[in-house]
Parts: structure tokens; sequence; C-alpha cells
């Protein structure tokens, strides 16, 4: 696709546009709506800054396509085409916005014939704007990123999620798992937003990062940006995660 430097630049534009609302809104008052269960949030801004993004790349590109987290829980159907599409997480680490927690993000991809051309992950009260484009290598804030070399996992600091899920089996699994990692990494450490931990990862700050429960928009960005920096990204079975985005199930658990 020609146009892919232009899509760049103007999701860039958009990108910042949608951090300015993020960051002046973080610290006000905010009526908050909940999804799947009591701990899977929305708030108004996250439906302000998904619109903001379909609607500024809609007006340039009337043919791209889009899967965004509030429109698919609104009830849009999902579908991934070869078409270019657009996969956005407006909020990602809601109950942090909430919060107030500084650890919240905007995650863009693009995808075009199924595979993902420009990753974006922008933490706007940090100011960390992480970018990759595929085989340029990836950035945070301009500068070029590299995962750690780190092989020995007693060495290795991992990032993990609870997740929203509050089913006492799965609780009791989830808590299993930290209860055996902590035994055997260096550390474990939790940002609340699966964006950031992968980009944690493609950073070289951490050395890991897992959830279960997530979905195509959680990590199309991350992903892509991980693998630009060197790093791997699998489902449990160990096939790539961009399997998962490019299936019609794409808003499945992985």
């Amino acid at each position: 696709m020609s146009n892919v430097d232009e899509c760049y630049i103007e999701i860039l534009r958009l990108v910042k546009q949608a951090g300015s609302i993020i960051r002046e809104k973080i610290s006000q008052r905010k009526d908050v709506l909940t999804k799947s269960c009591d701990v899977d949030l929305v708030t108004k801004w996250d439906q302000e800054v998904e619109k903001l993004l379909i609607d500024g790349i809609s007006s340039r590109y009337p043919e791209h396509r889009f899967i965004g987290e509030e429109s698919t829980a609104s009830g849009q159907k999902v579908e991934l085409t070869n078409a270019p599409t657009w996969v956005i997480d407006p909020i990602d680490g809601t109950m942090n916005f909430v919060h107030g927690l500084p650890h919240t993000c905007v995650s863009v991809a693009l995808l075009i014939n199924k595979v993902a051309e420009i990753g974006v992950v922008y933490n706007p009260i940090l100011e960390q704007l992480f970018t990759a484009r595929k085989g340029q290598g990836a950035f945070l804030n301009g500068a070029p990123i590299r995962v750690s070399d780190e092989k020995d996992v007693r060495k290795a600091l991992v990032m993990v999620e609870m997740g929203t899920s509050r089913d006492p089996e799965k609780l009791k699994i989830v808590l299993q798992n930290i209860t055996l990692l902590t035994a055997q990494v260096h550390g474990i450490r939790t940002l609340g937003s699966a964006a950031l931990n992968m980009c944690m990862v493609a950073l070289g700050g951490a050395d890991v990062s897992f959830e279960f429960g997530i979905h195509a928009w959680d990590i199309a960005a991350g992903d892509l940006i991980v693998r630009e920096a060197g790093g791997v990204s699998i489902d449990p079975a160990g096939k790539p995660v961009a399997k998962h985005i490019n299936t019609r199930q794409s808003t499945r658990s992985i």
C-alpha cells in the first residue's frame, strides 16, 4: 500500500489528540459503567477517544475498516478482512484511568491484508510514545528500543495481570501461577495495561509479559512493537499471537 507513510503520520496526529483528552480528564471525576463484570469498566472518554480516532481516519480514508473495543462492546459486528483495518483500544488501562493512575494509553494498529503494518501505543500522562512499522524497528519517543537479551528465567522481570474475570476457579489458577512464578523469577510487576506491559518488554525494561483473557485490541499494536524490537510474541500453544488477530475470532481471549 503506497500511502502507509501517510497513514502513519495521520495516526500519530490523531493519537496525540486522543492523548490530550486522556491527560485532561484523568484527574477529573468520571461517570463509570461496567461491561462484562464489575471490574470491566468503560467511561464516556473511552467512547469519545474511539470516536475521535475512527472519525478522523474515516474522513481521510473512507474505505478503511475498524475493530474497536467500545464499538464491539456496543454490538457492532467484528470481521477482519484484507481491507486496511485499524484495531483500536481507545484507553487501555481504563481502571487506571478511572483511579488516576498514570499507566494508561491509547493503542492502535493498522493491518493490511491481515498483516500489521503500524503499531502505536501512547501513554500521554508519562509522555511515552511507542511506535513500530513493519520491518523498520521499534521506537520510544523516536529513539530505537530493543528487547533484553536475558536468557536466565531466575533473572527475568515478568509482567503479569490478574485480568477482569472474578470467576473463583480462574482466580485460583491465576494466583497459583503467580505463586509459582514468584519462586522462580527475579521479580513480578503489573501496570494494569496489556499494551504497556508488552511495550515494557519491547523497551527491555521487562523480560516477559503474559496474560490470559485479552483481546485483539489489547495486543495488536504491542505485538508489532515487540516483534520489531527483536522479541517474540506467542500464544500459550507457542503459535504467533498475530494468528489470533488475523481471524474472525480476533476478539476472543487467548
